[in-house]
């Protein structure tokens, strides 16, 4: 009934070899659709991370409180010339809630000086200092000069401390240094 000529063959293996090109394509249609799908919910999902990140840095409370000399402002990790350009700083090989808590300020001459009233700290005065969730008041124990090369006051200790420093007016190669002890509960 049906005569198979080279023609017919030729035509029946090109529409075999369309099929399967047009199958081929669609197949790989699918999987760059859903591998775009993957990606974009991947996209979306990292920043949603990154967001909570976000919120989450922002939540961190780090401050000091000096009623006195009325100072309550946040705290910046490190000591470089741009953060005490413009904060208060803790020196990053101190601690932040046990020991020696460390921190600078400026105290005159720049746009921020927190500490321009630290030489007014009398033994006695209270320093409240937050760290997230760990909050402690401090009494001033200690206002005294101390030389620029006078690391020492930064070292740990097993009593929890507080040690400010900043500058001296008009002598480079001395530092104001104030320490406070943490001020023990009452019991009630």
């Amino acid at each position: 009934m049906f005569k198979i000529t080279q023609m017919g063959i030729r035509w029946t293996v090109f529409f075999v070899l369309l099929i399967m090109f047009s199958l081929i394509h669609i197949g790989i249609y699918k999987y760059v659709k859903i591998d775009d799908t993957r990606i974009i919910k991947n996209m979306i999902e990292n920043r949603k991370i990154e967001a909570k990140q976000s919120t989450i840095e922002k939540e961190n409370i780090w401050k000091i409180q000096i009623d006195k000399i009325s100072l309550n402002t946040e705290i910046t990790e490190g000591t470089t010339k741009e953060n005490l350009n413009k904060s208060i700083c803790h020196f990053e090989e101190t601690q932040k809630m046990q020991g020696n808590i460390a921190l600078a300020a400026h105290n005159r001459g720049y746009e921020v000086n927190y500490f321009a009233d630290l030489k007014l700290l009398q033994k006695g005065d209270e320093i409240k200092y937050q760290y997230n969730e760990y909050k402690k008041t401090y009494i001033v124990d200690k206002n005294i000069i101390i030389k620029d090369t006078d690391v020492d006051v930064l070292e740990n200790t097993e009593e929890n401390m507080l040690t400010l420093i900043t500058c001296v007016e008009n002598e480079p190669h001395f530092r104001r240094c104030v320490q406070a002890i943490e001020k023990e509960e009452e019991n009630n």
